[in-house]
């Protein structure tokens, strides 16, 4: 910032908060405060407590100081950003504030320029992997502006986490669902008023409620900030109808500032989030969605399958995973099964009732069990860093699922093994619960299907597939952290082949799908083929030496360089792009990898072990003892208290005094008061 101060006379014009837009004259100024009063803009609703002089207590009006930040100076009709030195350098910067309440040193990839944006009063669209640390981004800017800070999150186990773990770090936090009674919702509005919260979190259909937007709009509102945004996406996995009423309800309480943040965005879902929430204009940020820490692989689903996932757990003895099941019958079976085996584990879904549900969710939280086993349906919202495995015993409805539930896995940036049972009867089943769906949304589910088969059926590195889906390219021939990079199949050139579906495409057009394509290099005499008359085509017939398999991972890999592209909107018909139209004139090599068959029975790839870390190995163990015998006292998940890698410096530093202590990465001042005695001894 710059040096120069607001003065009292300056003419200022407000640009965050319920004044958003409003102009005056400074009249006074606080420089201990890092604060002014602004002419007509000097009066504050606030509820207040029943007291002598009013009996009922209610709404009373009061002189508002403004942060000085959200102020800027007019000059020749322009306003100009200024700074506002405090009296004893008070106001801390967004680094302090991470250093002081989260213990790290550093922001992560990404993480500065996105508060620097949220505190420029900006809107914003964040899209960045499960595990990159989306939440500081909003957390710290919400410390340092003033007024309250609005989180909508779909998830109610999501908000718990993230309060409890903002309350252990000394910030006051708050949120707003349907587990709450009305009277416990009532009084944390009415001490949120009183200035008792900087955060709090919102489930997106309480925003209607009367009571929270009577709140809302009597209370100065930093930002609103949309968590799980591509809720607002019908081409999203996990569409939320009430997630389109976001942006009318801001519109209602005010002109505060948008955040929206999510981990899964393809372009398609992108546009929807931006149009739906009104912030075409929002500055934009996108980081890398690759997990280098995370191991893919794609198992062939047998009648041996609770046998397979059995054997993995047992290899992978006290660590913690996650099962996803496609029924809550298979949830409650396979729990069954794996608790026979001697397992600790517990079920999840929909169908239990809520203290069944939150008490098997905080027992795996809490480290009692090792696996929870959930359902696809119902999303979980855990957000804990230490899940070292994701199974999914069925294959999920879509890519964007499947990358956000592996993501729950290694969010501590260690070991996460992402295992996926395959078979073509789970696709069968999805497709059948399509069924008296509307036409659109049964088109829409089977383009997703389809995402899906194609990422399991390729022998292709698994994370180029993944980051191709998401619209980044992932340039390294071998990844070293997937099973088909770790068992890579030999590659055939099939030049000829891709000249092939490219003349194909043209001949009809661009107007169908690429299952119509294959039909007519394979010369079958469908109904379709035979009402559009491409039966008389020259290119009709002319791969009818190779198999579908292969015709597949042509097009599925040609897609992945770029020499073809899908029309998403339009029922993903294959178009030729640029470089497809100069391939077809100089051919030039182009190698694949055949798909693999999970009609057979396949090799069993050895399981991989955990990663190794320097630490004292015994060292190590007694400081998880103590974090979890901390946890059972105080009621918190072992993670809240501190993270494992924060467990493994200690094992390898050796902190023994508390200012060392609070230099190890993700302690910072408030745990080092609360915790540092029991870990320094």
């Amino acid at each position: 910032m710059s040096a120069m101060k607001i003065k009292k006379g300056d003419m200022v014009k407000v640009i965050a908060g319920k004044d958003k837009d409003k102009e005056g004259k400074v009249i006074s100024v606080n420089p201990k405060k890092g604060a002014v009063l602004v002419e007509g803009v000097n009066m504050v609703t606030k509820h207040t407590k029943p007291s002598m002089a009013n009996q009922q207590g209610g709404i009373v009006e009061k002189e508002a100081w403004l942060d000085a930040s959200n102020v800027m100076v007019m000059h020749e009709g322009k306003a100009t950003r200024v700074g506002f030195k405090m009296e004893g350098d008070k106001k801390v910067n967004a680094l302090e504030t991470l250093t002081t309440y989260f213990g790290y040193d550093t922001f992560r990839e990404g993480q500065e320029s996105i508060v620097e944006s949220i505190l420029e009063h900006r809107d914003v669209l964040a899209i960045m992997p499960t595990g990159a640390g989306k939440s500081i981004c909003y957390q710290v800017p919400a410390l340092m502006l003033s007024g309250i800070t609005i989180v909508i999150s779909p998830l109610i186990s999501l908000m718990q986490d993230q309060v409890k773990a903002l309350n252990e770090a000394g910030i006051h936090a708050a949120f707003i669902n349907s587990s709450l009674s009305e009277s416990q919702i009532s009084k944390a509005l009415y001490l949120a008023a009183g200035g008792r919260y900087k955060i709090i979190y919102v489930a997106p259909e309480r925003l209607e409620n009367y009571e929270f937007l009577e709140f809302a709009r009597q209370v100065e509102i930093s930002m609103v900030t949309v968590d799980e945004a591509h809720c607002i996406s019908e081409w999203g996995h996990d569409f939320r109808p009430e997630y389109r009423r976001i942006r009318p309800i801001i519109n209602e309480i005010g002109k505060a500032p948008v955040i929206a943040l999510t981990a899964t965005a393809t372009p398609k879902v992108k546009m929807d989030i931006q149009k739906n929430l009104g912030m075409m204009d929002a500055t934009e940020f996108r980081s890398s969605f690759n997990r280098p820490n995370l191991y893919y692989e794609v198992r062939a689903k047998t009648a041996n399958v609770d046998k397979d996932i059995i054997k993995f757990i047992k290899q992978n003895e006290g660590k913690s995973g996650i099962i996803y099941c496609l029924s809550r019958k298979k949830v409650e079976e396979l729990t069954e099964i794996l608790l026979a085996n001697g397992i600790k584990a517990r079920a999840y879904h929909a169908g239990m009732d809520s203290a069944t549900r939150n008490g098997n969710q905080d027992a795996f939280l809490k480290e009692d069990i090792d696996v929870i086993v959930a359902t696809i349906a119902f999303g979980m919202g855990i957000d804990k860093p230490d899940v070292r495995f994701v199974i999914h015993y069925d294959v999920p409805k879509s890519l964007e699922g499947y990358y956000q539930e592996t993501g729950r896995a290694g969010r501590d940036g260690g070991e996460g093994q992402c295992i996926t049972f395959y078979s073509n009867k789970d696709l069968q089943k999805l497709e059948k619960f399509m069924q008296g769906k509307p036409i659109s949304e049964q088109e829409i589910g089977r383009q997703l299907l389809q995402e899906t088969a194609a990422y399991a059926e390729s022998s292709v590195c698994r994370r180029k597939i993944l980051l191709h889906y998401f619209g980044e390219e992932y340039t390294e021939d071998n990844c070293g952290n997937c099973d088909n990079c770790l068992n890579p199949k030999k590659q055939v050139e099939a030049q000829d082949s891709l000249c092939a579906v490219i003349e194909a495409i043209i001949a009809v057009k661009e107007n169908f799908k690429a299952d119509y394509i294959i039909d007519i290099l394979l010369g079958k005499e469908t109904s379709e083929v035979l009402a559009h008359k491409h039966e008389e085509l020259e290119v009709f017939g002319s791969g009818m030496g190779e198999e579908e398999k292969m015709w597949n991972a042509v097009i599925r890999q040609a897609l992945i360089a770029g020499y073809l592209s899908k029309d998403v909107e339009n029922y993903g018909l294959l178009k030729v792009t640029p470089e497809g139209h100069k391939f077809l004139k100089k051919p030039k090599s182009f190698k694949i990898v055949e798909d693999n068959d999970f009609e057979e029975e396949e090799e069993e790839t050895p399981v991989r072990g955990g990663a190794s870390c320097a630490v004292d190995p015994v060292l190590y163990s007694m400081l998880k003892d103590l974090r979890k015998k901390l946890s059972k006292k105080l009621d918190v998940p072992p993670y809240v208290i501190f993270q494992d890698p924060s467990l493994e410096a200690m094992a390898t530093i050796y902190p023994v005094t508390l200012e060392e202590l609070q230099n190890i990465p993700g302690v910072g001042a408030g745990k080092t008061k609360r915790y540092g005695q029991e870990f320094c001894v």
